[in-house]
């Protein structure tokens, strides 16, 4: 996209809140990715180190995660493998362009976050529930990943446990309630108390791996399926046309980058448009192959009996499948102190704007309110995990707020960048660019109110 001759307005001073305060509050920026401070140099003086191929392994790394063992499900829901690939290489199209309209308002806004372009380009009213739709976020899917944590360990104890028959016979250490509480004591809590996170970066890598070897395992035991296995039913179908919105969430929340993919961008040797959107439509292109592989082989495996969590439909003692299973334990119980970070961040930078003291002024009580903010998060997150069995009864909630930072968001800063663009004529491009911006927040609307209504008045009141 051709940059306009005006410029954004970055102005925080037309709004009562702390100016100074939201811009040093660095929010969301990647663990993977090193960025140098945005100042008052030309871009040339202040380029990152991240090659090109480097940001597609880090997109792709942002894209990847626990989302795939609901994919199964999303095409059993859509009505089977054409029209959940379908969906898949529709909403594709839109999610790439997103992306690459982020790195253009960051570019013309110089801003270095996902919050902070939506607050240059859109103004206080969309950056302030731009951030509120993080903090939810990211909160929603800290629960989600303590029920993933219960689900695979229920599974491994198992194996593991020998239970006699008989109901309420369980052993109290092996009930799910407790297994989540001392994992998520003992090893999550500890890791989200410290300040910066960037140590997690090195156990990045090895969530990758997890994710691809989960993907290998399902699409294995496919190819070579158990011979115990009975005949399942397999949908051609959706049941009706509004089933397959139902399988939106699930991907917008498999292919939900779009918030740490900011930081990627100026992280570059060379952050151009035309390069990113290269980058980007190389990564979702991989990511694509990962789910629709579990997907597929996932739904063909299991058919309409496969469970919202895919790898609860495998039996308990088989090998492979545990590995996957520690695997995704181990994705998981990195990924949340990241994302707590993450929620916790924003709800900080809100809260220096709101009183308007300085980072620097503020150091002293930092800490408590870092202990305080840590501390109820986690209770919350996982009193409402211990709750909530069904992975996709939450998934169904925050994947339609995804909706809203993959389409709404981006449509929003793309229609305000070219309309503050100083042109004395409007070309067709111009028409066309904002056209397709109204086009993407209309459809992520529709998408966010959708699937949100259909959680709280169908899943949730189940």
């Amino acid at each position: 996209m051709a940059q306009g001759t005006g410029s954004i307005n970055s102005d925080y001073r037309d709004w009562e809140w702390s100016a100074d305060a939201g811009e040093r509050a660095r929010l969301l920026q990647s663990p993977s990715v090193e960025t140098v401070p945005k100042s008052g140099e030309s871009q040339g003086d202040s380029l990152g180190a991240t090659s090109a191929l480097g940001a597609v392994f880090i997109v792709v790394n942002a894209a990847l995660g626990a989302g795939l063992l609901n994919f199964p499900a999303a095409f059993n829901t859509a009505g089977g493998v054409a029209a959940g690939i379908a969906l898949q290489m529709c909403m594709l199209v839109f999610i790439i362009g997103g992306l690459v309209v982020l790195a253009y308002c960051s570019q013309a806004s110089n801003e270095r976050t996902y919050q902070e372009v939506v607050w240059a380009v859109c103004g206080k009213v969309p950056g302030v529930l731009c951030e509120v739709a993080i903090a939810v976020y990211t909160f929603g899917t800290c629960i989600a990943f303590l029920i993933i944590i219960g689900d695979q360990e229920d599974k491994i104890i198992a194996a593991l446990v020998t239970e006699p028959e008989g109901a309420g016979s369980r052993h109290w250490y092996t009930d799910r309630k407790f297994t989540i509480s001392v994992t998520a004591f003992l090893l999550i809590l500890p890791l989200s108390v410290p300040k910066e996170i960037g140590f997690q970066k090195y156990a990045s890598s090895l969530s990758v791996v997890g994710t691809w070897y989960v993907t290998a395992v399902i699409i294995i035991k496919y190819i070579w399926p158990d011979k115990e296995l009975a005949p399942v039913e397999i949908p051609t179908n959706p049941s009706t046309w509004m089933a397959v919105f139902n399988a939106m969430p699930t991907i917008c929340f498999g292919f939900q980058c779009h918030v740490s993919s900011v930081p990627v961008f100026n992280s570059m040797k060379q952050p151009e448009v035309k390069t990113w959107g290269a980058v980007v439509t190389a990564a979702m292109v991989i990511a694509l192959f990962v789910y629709t592989g579990t997907g597929v082989c996932g739904f063909l495996t299991f058919g309409t009996s496969v469970d919202q969590d895919v790898l609860l439909s495998y039996p308990s003692n088989d090998i492979p499948v545990a590995l996957a299973r520690a695997f995704i334990i181990l994705c998981v119980l990195t990924s949340y102190p990241i994302l707590h970070f993450c929620g916790r961040a924003v709800l900080e930078g809100l809260w220096l704007r709101y009183t308007g003291v300085t980072v620097e002024e503020d150091v002293v009580r930092e800490r408590r309110r870092r202990l305080l903010q840590t501390v109820t998060w986690f209770l919350l997150t996982l009193l409402l995990a211990l709750f909530i069995p069904d992975i996709g009864k939450v998934i169904s909630v925050i994947g339609g707020l995804a909706a809203c930072f993959i389409f709404v968001f981006p449509g929003l800063c793309l229609i305000q960048a070219k309309l503050s663009e100083i042109q004395e004529t409007r070309a067709v491009s111009w028409w066309a660019l904002v056209s397709y911006g109204v086009f993407m927040v209309t459809l992520g609307a529709f998408i966010f109110g959708q699937t949100t209504a259909n959680a709280i008045f169908v899943d949730l009141t189940a």
